[in-house]
């Protein structure tokens, strides 16, 4: 079957691109397998390293992202945009805030220097950048939301996402540590194609993503295929 290696800042995150592969090829049985962070072996709701910004670039600066091709079809990078500062990418310039679209081609176009050039055009088509602006948790919003407004947020995405938890789930997300059952809980919606491909226009970098996924024509071929 056709894999996913996935470099996240955590697994909270891999956990909802998990569930949007699964809705977008209509298919639960997706093979996915985390390279950053590692899940533990002995609990999958528990990562086997540590995860952050700084750890997605430093693995995908590393040779263990280069070897990664060897048996991984597609490597998916994740990442989000809320302290873009501190990896040096402003989130405006001098007149107004970046829209999302130039704002994830800048974090793209940093990711393809410390990949190198040469490997990243190589290898390219193989590469989906699923950068959250400005969290994870706005992709969530329209699940929950039916103004446009809401659904298109890319600020304090936590908080409008948490009102609307607390009425509809009796739980919500505290950031020390984040439960992974509430965001299984949460993204498995995704895991419906109807529900995502009726859902994914309205939040702009999760637009983004699915079109980068698109513009691959990935076909998920079983072993049956091969």
């Amino acid at each position: 079957m056709t894999n996913f290696g996935l470099i996240t800042e955590g697994l909270t995150d891999q956990i909802v691109i998990q569930s949007i592969l699964a809705g977008y090829f209509n298919n639960p049985d997706i093979d996915i397998r985390p390279l950053q962070p590692e899940r533990d072996k002995d609990d999958e709701n528990k990562s086997h390293n540590y995860g952050g910004w700084s750890q997605v670039f430093a693995y995908c600066e590393s040779n263990n992202f280069k070897e990664a091709f060897q048996f991984i079809d597609y490597i998916l990078i994740q990442i989000h945009t809320d302290v873009s500062e501190d990896y040096q990418l402003a989130k405006q310039d001098e007149n107004r805030e970046l829209t999302p679209q130039y704002l994830i081609a800048k974090v793209i176009d940093k990711f393809r220097d410390g990949i190198g050039e040469h490997f990243y055009n190589t290898n390219q088509q193989k590469i989906i950048f699923a950068i959250s602006v400005h969290s994870i948790e706005c992709w969530l919003l329209p699940l929950y939301y039916t103004a446009q407004q809401k659904k298109a947020k890319g600020k304090n995405c936590l908080k409008t996402l948490n009102y609307e938890l607390s009425k509809q789930h009796k739980f919500t997300i505290d950031n020390n540590p984040k439960n992974p059952e509430y965001y299984r809980e949460m993204a498995k919606q995704y895991g419906k194609h109807k529900v995502l491909m009726k859902h994914y226009q309205d939040n702009p970098s999760l637009k983004i993503f699915i079109e980068e996924i698109e513009s691959r024509n990935i076909q998920i071929l079983e072993e049956d295929d091969w």
